[in-house]
């Protein structure tokens, strides 16, 4: 069975059974994935960390999946039922699905009503009327009156034996399978506002009255759907076709079908096709719902989960200011701006608070308090928190920086979210022992501008903000998904073994919370690490988390040269060779290293795919993946939405990626949100295809409303506000999906710089655009 799991994840990822083979056990080892992606290319035929992660989703799946198998078997064995057919049905069931379709009639229940009806007798009542609709119901069921069985007449016998076949059709394998997807390609979802919740749910307006097939339906939608109908302000019905005139549904006669049964006007024909209708109306149907409900969530989950880890992504790899001085500004009005100030190592050196904005209205002394502050520390950057008080507090920080120029400050907005969270969190109570709890947080603030990662690192990635939805969730999917992404990105960045903090070192590949712990311990009482094999002096870091860690902390100024790149301890040997052949120093001397040919260094341990990483490491030693840092300029006067006015060009910052489009903080305290449609001039079938967060762009106002806070915004320079759209270049026109909403369609995403123009919009409508999007939040 493992060799079938293989050869069937290896189907689904297009590569080779060995590579998942190989990489199965690497895994069950205790290797993560950031090892196995960089450091066993040759093992798994250079399967990377996507492919990997799939795979180790997939594998606990199908895993899962053969547990079950088993023990369904083995449930059934022992009631005495298992054939070979039904054996062979369950060995090939390729889901929990139609696993559990197979299980359902040998599944253990309560009493239901067609036991009892077997119970007195009534199953050959009701094999009979199946067997020949010749039959007269009626005669029949009068010769089964029990009152001892507690048949009391012929109608209580005819209620037993439909009971039985509802029963039967309700737990057909095949007939329930094939159904439930014909239901999902021919339902549709249909929402309406409860009655009196037309004011109290107007964000849910685009669904008062609303269908759409199951089928396109994009996840924001359905999610939106389910928060109305959980908000008691939308009644949502899973419609399973479109409505018939006349007739029985498409549904009852594929039932009817099943068993033979056809109304032909004889006796028995009225009763078994009433039962047919009874059985698809009561069981089967609320069974049908039940399942694509659950469909139709799973759908929704994967892909927000999908969206909320492609925007944390980004996030954490987002451009870090580096080793500068920098203030961070905590914005409020009435309890004041809190002020920290770190130097380059990120380390306190000074804090406190001001009171520039209302009541206080203290601005002169504020801008004096900062200078001050800025020149006793050599300040190079001023972080300012994006909430309450923001905009106020980023005019604050342009005057003083227009009036001490000398002090060459450059400031930004940044996103404080998750900031409070860590400020109250037992990690910041440990780090800031001496601060107050509001000042924790504008030390966050500045420290996330010098390095996001190390800093955001600290939070519970679901408390950073970055989702869809992420409230309507399943905890543990979302959780399991947002450390991956932690685990991947810090990983890929590396970790200076010397600073790090224990949040950071615990996302590093085979440390767990209490390794970090012991490293920091370690740390603290013998001073800086001199090398990487240092490392295994660590109490309980043995020789299975040195291999898996080694690679991924780096030691700056050490005892070992290598130990500052990412060329693994145990490789060291290969370089070696490398440096004897060569005859010089290869670190950084790309003149050397272009000359070495890597297939003379490739030996049984490694080979060319490693030897080839070594090369392209050693040239740059240590790199960091992530961009060279920059900032966007917010405009001068535009500092709440009233002052927006359509037509504006603004520079703005991407502060989230949805499946609908890209929001954008243009600093009015309400980001705006270039829909989907807008992007490009081209069809864009994923929006990161274009943007993602944290970049900084050019956008055009396209439409301000301002009394429900939407702000329509086009990434297309040339688009004219409030005029309708032509077809998008490459795609075609629109028109109207079901729902009655226009459907977006085009060609491929543009590619290029932060400043993106194009073609006229798909709408100049803002309000037409939400509706695209389902926007409901």
């Amino acid at each position: 069975m493992t060799t079938l799991i293989h050869q069937k994840i290896a189907d689904e990822l297009g590569v080779a059974a060995g590579q998942v083979g190989s990489a199965v056990e690497l895994l069950d080892g205790g290797a993560t994935v950031p090892f196995v992606a960089r450091y066993r290319k040759e093992a798994t035929g250079g399967l990377d960390d996507t492919q990997l992660r799939t795979l180790e989703e997939r594998l606990g799946y199908l895993r899962e999946l053969e547990e079950r198998r088993a023990a369904v078997l083995n449930s059934i064995r022992e009631q005495g039922k298992l054939n070979d057919t039904l054996e062979a049905q369950i060995l090939a069931a390729e889901s929990k699905a139609r696993l559990e379709d197979l299980y359902l009639p040998y599944k253990q229940k309560r009493r239901t009503k067609a036991q009892i009806a077997k119970e007195a007798g009534l199953e050959p009542l009701a094999d009979a009327l199946l067997g020949d609709p010749g039959l007269n119901p009626q005669e029949e069921a009068a010769k089964f009156v029990d009152p001892a069985k507690e048949v009391a007449d012929a109608a209580a016998a005819l209620q037993g034996a439909r009971s039985i076949l509802v029963e039967r059709f309700g737990e057909d394998s095949d007939l329930i399978g094939d159904l439930r997807e014909q239901m999902w390609t021919r339902g549709r979802v249909v929402s309406k506002v409860r009655e009196g919740k037309e004011t109290e749910g107007a964000k849910f307006s685009d669904y008062f009255e609303f269908d759409e097939p199951f089928a396109k339906l994009p996840s924001h939608r359905i999610l939106a759907l389910f928060r109305g109908e959980k908000e008691e302000v939308l009644d949502l019905v899973l419609e399973p076709e479109e409505p018939r005139e006349e007739g029985p549904s498409t549904f009852e006669v594929r039932i009817a079908s099943r068993f033979g049964i056809d109304d032909r006007g004889r006796p028995g024909d009225k009763w078994l096709t009433d039962t047919v209708r009874w059985a698809w109306r009561t069981r089967i149907l609320v069974h049908l719902g039940i399942d694509l409900r659950g469909r139709l969530r799973s759908f929704a989950e994967d892909e927000a989960v999908k969206v909320f880890a492609s925007n944390l992504r980004d996030l954490l790899l987002a451009a870090p200011a580096g080793t500068r001085a920098t203030m961070g500004l905590d914005p409020g009005y009435r309890t004041g701006v809190k002020v920290a100030i770190v130097d380059a190592t990120g380390k306190v050196v000074a804090h406190g608070v001001i009171q520039p904005h209302v009541p206080a209205n203290r601005w002169d002394e504020s801008i004096a308090k900062l200078a001050v502050w800025a020149k006793q520390h050599n300040v190079d950057l001023i972080a300012i928190g994006n909430g309450t008080a923001s905009r106020e507090t980023d005019k604050l920080a342009a005057d003083l920086i227009k009036r001490h120029p000398e002090l060459g400050l450059t400031k930004i907005v940044v996103s404080e979210a998750g900031a409070s969270v860590y400020s109250a969190s037992a990690y910041a109570s440990s780090e800031l022992p001496e601060l107050d709890v509001s000042i924790r947080g504008a030390v966050s603030i500045a420290r996330r501008l010098q390095d996001p990662l190390a800093e955001l690192v600290k939070i519970d990635p679901k408390s950073i903000g970055v989702g869809q939805y992420q409230h309507d969730l399943a905890e543990s999917k979302l959780s399991r998904s947002l450390d991956a992404v932690v685990e991947d990105c810090v990983n890929a960045v590396g970790v200076d073994l010397n600073t790090a903090s224990v949040p950071l070192l615990s996302r590093v590949s085979g440390i767990t919370a209490g390794l970090a712990e012991n490293i920091v311990l370690h740390r603290d009482a013998n001073g800086p690490f001199k090398s990487r094999k240092a490392l295994k002096d660590v109490t309980r870091l043995g020789p299975k988390a040195f291999e898996q860690c080694a690679g991924f902390l780096k030691i700056r100024g050490g005892d070992e040269p290598l130990d500052a790149s990412s060329v693994h301890p145990e490789a060291y040997p290969v370089v070696r060779k490398m440096q004897i052949e060569a005859g010089a120093e290869l670190i950084g001397n790309s003149a050397v290293l272009t000359k070495l040919r890597p297939e003379k260094f490739v030996d049984e341990q490694f080979g060319l795919p490693t030897v080839t990483d070594i090369l392209r490491e050693l040239e740059k030693p240590g790199r960091d993946p992530r961009p060279a840092f920059k900032t966007a300029t917010f405009a001068d006067g535009v500092e709440k939405i009233a002052d927006l006015k359509p037509g504006m060009v603004l520079e703005g910052v991407v502060t989230n990626v949805a499946a609908f489009g890209a929001f954008v903080d243009i600093g009015v305290h309400q980001d705006g949100l270039v829909h989907i449609s807008a992007l490009s001039n081209t069809y864009v079938k994923d929006p990161r295809d274009v943007v993602k967060s944290g970049d900084v762009v050019r956008v055009k106002v396209l439409e301000v409303d301002e009394a429900r806070k939407r702000i329509g915004l086009t990434l297309r320079l040339t688009d004219e506000p409030g005029k309708p759209a032509p077809k998008q270049q490459g795609g075609g026109g629109g028109g109207r999906d079901r729902g009655g909403r226009p459907q977006q369609r085009g060609g491929q995403p543009q590619r290029g710089g932060q400043q993106r123009t194009a073609a006229p919009p798909a709408s100049g409508s803002m309000a037409e655009a939400l509706r695209k999007a389902g926007f409901g939040k």
